[in-house]
């Protein structure tokens, strides 16, 4: 028995906030968080990568929903893991939606969630990451209050950005949750590129203001795009300047939701990696190098990182496969990563980066 496995005699979400928690206190204990380190983490040259101007110890991160209000950082990274986006982050505190919420499929190794991003906002968050010890890049998801008129959205994220922006490395556009009214909706060609112009103006203005380099900012997609869209996103995403595309949020495509009980929601985890690594391709061979592709869905050991990455992925993030493999899993798919690179005769992960696309 692996050992987080007591936590899944709790209901979900309650067991997700005791491992937040339990994170948490840990990551407070720098003798506990060296430890850990020592016993887990995976250091290898042929691992480290370098995407939108950010050095990574390794490929494999934390992806936004698991650490939504930045309270795990420090922990995290001491478990081995090589990024960790926190989010999503709105600029107003709120709820989310109401529960049932979350519900797992174990027998198909899948979560089920309509959280609606629960939020203790921007400020909060800003507050706790600027005294939190970290190492390895952090980035930040933000997204639009559920109060918000689509129309008025871009206005939110500029906010969320504005509180946020001295405490991330690299910042996610979240239009991509099917939890949020309307949110998917900015994935429309005007409506996306009057965002994305927005978001760079305000970079800029922030860069300008603390003489640094603009920090790079991605969009998080949905993995339900129809095809005909891939090329019009594509493009407002090199048009616009974006470092690149998270590729993909959960799906509402699946009779699976509908077993899980709880009113809706978007699917996570093993039945999504099929999909996942096709939009990856698509978009790797999309972007043409000018953007980069973050890998996110089905990843639950070193084969599936390994293939996301080869399908086109320069970083590969976990969530679910987190929830089901515990905190063992950055060490164990990283010592799996370079068997494997070692196996191939590469000499860095770079290399490997959309062979197969």
């Amino acid at each position: 028995m692996r050992i987080h496995a007591p936590l899944f005699w709790l209901p979900p979400e309650a067991a997700h906030a005791a491992a937040v928690a339990t994170l948490e206190l840990v990551g407070r204990r720098p003798a506990l968080r060296r430890l850990l380190r020592a016993r887990l983490a995976v250091a290898n040259p042929l691992l480290e990568t370098t995407c939108f101007g950010l050095r990574f110890p390794n490929p494999l991160g934390v992806a936004a929903g698991f650490d939504k209000d930045g309270r795990a950082v420090a922990a995290l990274e001491s478990l081995g893991f090589g990024f960790i986006e926190v989010g999503t982050v709105t600029p107003r505190p709120q709820p989310g939606n109401e529960g049932p919420r979350l519900a797992r499929l174990p027998a198909e190794r899948a979560l089920v969630n309509r959280l609606g991003f629960p939020s203790e906002g921007a400020g909060a968050v800003a507050a706790r990451l600027a005294r939190t010890p970290r190492t390895a890049p952090l980035g930040i998801n933000v997204g639009r209050n559920k109060a918000t008129e689509v129309a008025r959205s871009a206005d939110d994220y500029i906010v969320a950005l504005r509180t946020l922006y001295a405490v991330g490395d690299y910042f996610v556009v979240n239009i991509s949750s099917p939890n949020t009214p309307g949110l998917r909706d900015l994935h429309r060609g005007d409506l996306l590129g009057d965002l994305l112009e927005a978001l760079r103006g305000e970079i800029g203005t922030q860069a300008a203001r603390t003489g640094a380099p603009p920090k790079p900012f991605l969009l998080k997609v949905s993995p339900d795009l129809p095809e005909a869209s891939l090329d019009e996103i594509a493009g407002l995403v090199i048009r616009h300047g974006a470092a690149g595309v998270v590729v993909a949020n959960t799906t509402v495509d699946s009779p699976l939701i509908a077993r899980a009980n709880v009113g809706g929601g978007g699917l996570s985890g093993a039945p999504i990696r099929a999909l996942v690594r096709r939009l990856v391709r698509e978009f790797r061979r999309r972007l043409r190098g000018r953007a980069e592709v973050v890998g996110v869905g089905g990843v639950f050991g070193a084969d599936d990182a390994y293939a996301m990455l080869r399908a086109g992925a320069s970083l590969v993030q976990v969530y679910t496969g987190f929830v089901y493999e515990g905190p063992g899993m950055a060490g164990r798919v990283c010592r799996g990563l370079v068997a494997l690179l070692a196996r191939d005769g590469v000499r860095s992960v770079r290399e490997i980066v959309g062979v197969d696309a």
